[in-house]
């Protein structure tokens, strides 16, 4: 299933504000919050959806690479159709930020962040970003690949399922908060009660607090190893483009979640071609002989192969378009050409008879310049191809 359009889902504009992206998801999650719309199987994965959209627009490096590669920019669509592959439980985690702990609490009835805790021990902290770099040639680049590659990374603990505890006696509910993660105050003002409330700090939100900790990963509930990604490049990737994988960095402490990889594209130089934007620029080289009769000749491109024909009296400068040769635009049916620059070969060694027959032909009219009016300057050309 296709995945909507994040400005769709949330309501919204593509030009909207930071604040009216958060009032639309504020909107969007409340219609369709479970504890609201108990077994619907469809508003439950239209708040998945909701909560997808806002994690990429309300981030500035995601929403900028959204806006110009659209779902490829984002990780491909990696999440699968409608937010599918989103965790409940990190959904959650936001609410706080998102919607006030107090104005949730009460809204949904649960005090202090609602389902965000319902499961006892809250979620350590989220675990920080990582960034490769992946080289690619041409050929991937135009038809998109599949990477596995190697990182070294923070993991889960196995031994502790990421606890960070050595048992499960060695978790005990924070006595500061009684295992809600937060302290409320409660102020008298002239307007009457106010409440504030506040991440707890013995326990730093997460509810319960480690007695013993873990031998394997002294407690933090993660270890470092190295860990097999696969990558999914979308077809027309380019030099300086930034991927990011959702879920697929550091893991974070005591089952916090994890951060993305962000993957930096970078371009492996072709051997006979170049890119400039979407088009693929070849510099063809013939002989003098093949300028002046014409010819048929093979020419790379970042497909294979393909025959051009060069017509009799061809003049060097001379630029031939292969039409939907060069790379695509990512997530578009959109594609560049490849444009083929004509340069007539001049033999700097000479035989004695090669030398008579040349200086015989100087004198010719037929071997004078006389351009066509008509004919494009070379700058004209240039202007042309990259128009």
């Amino acid at each position: 299933m296709a995945k909507r359009d994040y400005y769709e889902v949330l309501g919204v504009a593509k030009g909207a504000s930071a604040d009216d992206i958060k009032k639309a998801y504020r909107k969007v999650a409340m219609q369709y919050h479970p504890d609201r719309n108990p077994g619907d199987k469809s508003a439950e994965e239209k708040f998945k959806e909701a909560a997808e959209a806002y994690e990429v627009l309300s981030d500035a490096d995601k929403r900028s690479q959204y806006d110009r590669f659209g779902h490829a920019g984002v990780g491909g669509g990696a999440r699968g159709g409608g937010g599918a592959g989103m965790n409940m439980d990190d959904i959650f985690s936001q609410f706080g930020d998102i919607f006030g702990d107090d104005i949730f609490g009460s809204f949904f009835g649960g005090g202090g962040g609602g389902r965000a805790r319902s499961g006892g021990r809250g979620r350590g902290a989220r675990g920080s970003n990582l960034r490769i770099k992946l080289k690619l040639t041409y050929e991937e680049m135009a038809k998109g690949a599949s990477r596995t590659v190697k990182v070294k990374k923070y993991v889960g603990c196995g031994t502790c399922k990421g606890s960070g505890a050595k048992d499960k006696g060695s978790v005990q509910n924070c006595t500061t908060c009684n295992g809600s993660g937060q302290v409320r105050k409660v102020t008298n003002t002239f307007l009457g009660q106010m409440q504030t409330v506040t991440t707890c700090p013995s326990c730093n939100g997460e509810g319960s607090v480690v007695t013993g900790k873990c031998s394997a990963c002294r407690g933090e509930g993660r270890t470092y190893a190295d860990e097999t990604v696969t990558l999914d490049i979308p077809a027309g990737v380019q030099e300086g483009m930034q991927l990011s994988l959702s879920g697929k960095g550091n893991a974070g402490e005591r089952g916090g979640p994890n951060g993305d990889l962000i993957v930096l594209i970078e371009e492996e130089a072709h051997a006979q071609l170049q890119r400039e934007g979407n088009n693929v620029v070849f510099d063809l080289h013939i002989s003098f002989p093949d300028a002046v009769f014409g010819t048929s000749i093979e020419v790379p491109t970042i497909d294979g192969k393909a025959k051009i024909k060069i017509p009799a009296g061809t003049q060097a400068g001379k630029i031939f378009r292969l039409k939907g040769k060069g790379f695509p635009v990512v997530n578009s049916y959109e594609r560049g050409d490849q444009l083929i620059h004509v340069n007539i070969w001049t033999p700097q060694h000479l035989t004695s008879e090669e030398k008579a027959m040349l200086e015989k032909m100087q004198s010719s009219d037929n071997f004078k310049p006389n351009p066509d009016k008509s004919e494009k300057s070379f700058f004209e050309r240039v202007r042309e191809m990259f128009s």
